[in-house]
């Protein structure tokens, strides 16, 4: 049966061969040749990707990075396609379940709305509360920088607190898009935003995420 993430996988690397090695992402500065190296090293170099969270790493991450994403195109997203190594802990069904259902939903939602002429996605249930479920986790990571309360609420009620303090901004939306708000890409999320009117102000303009 196929996971969450071995589909999104599968999604990211359509969407990145479908619009070629130069195109823009929502992540900054990076095109989408850019946003295929980095896949690919967090996924095969792991002495590299700690730079993510290890900053005496970071320019080792920076440097490796830049070499993947020297190789041919084409290839870089044959490597996305075929997923991790034999010996790489992602090749583990649960490891990869838990630590790419999330990040290759955002990087594919990085593709398509950088495009012109994206449109939201339409979320089957049981995907929706498996993005929800893995953000409940998350949610004080990816809001620790908020400069204000956060909360984050689904249509239906379920709410995680993202960051406490006031005044506090309630983000309302599905699960994939509040995702997208908390990670940072505040701008390309389909969300409601209530509380008062600078702090709506200071969090939609926030470093938030990882």
């Amino acid at each position: 049966m196929s996971t969450h993430a071995k589909r999104e996988r599968l999604l990211l690397a359509d969407l990145l061969e479908a619009a070629g090695p130069e195109a823009p992402t929502l992540c900054h500065g990076w095109t989408t040749r850019d946003l295929a190296a980095h896949v690919v090293v967090r996924e095969r170099r792991p002495d590299a990707a700690a730079g993510v969270l290890l900053s005496p790493l970071k320019n080792r991450l920076d440097r490796v990075q830049s070499e993947f994403a020297e190789k041919p195109y084409e290839e870089l997203i044959q490597l996305i396609r075929t997923g991790p190594p034999r010996m790489s802990p992602f090749g583990l069904k649960q490891l990869d379940e838990a630590a790419n259902t999330v990040e290759f939903y955002i990087h594919a939602e990085d593709v398509r709305r950088a495009q012109p002429d994206w449109s939201q996605r339409d979320l089957d249930p049981v995907f929706a509360d498996a993005l929800w479920s893995r953000m409940e986790k998350a949610a004080r990571l990816m809001g620790r920088k908020a400069p204000v309360g956060l909360v984050l609420r689904r249509p239906d009620g379920q709410t995680a607190v993202a960051h406490k303090g006031t005044p506090v901004v309630t983000v309302t939306g599905e699960p994939g898009e509040l995702l997208l708000f908390a990670s940072g890409r505040q701008d390309a999320a389909r969300v409601e935003l209530e509380g008062d009117k600078e702090a709506v102000t200071r969090v939609s303009t926030a470093e938030l995420g990882m």
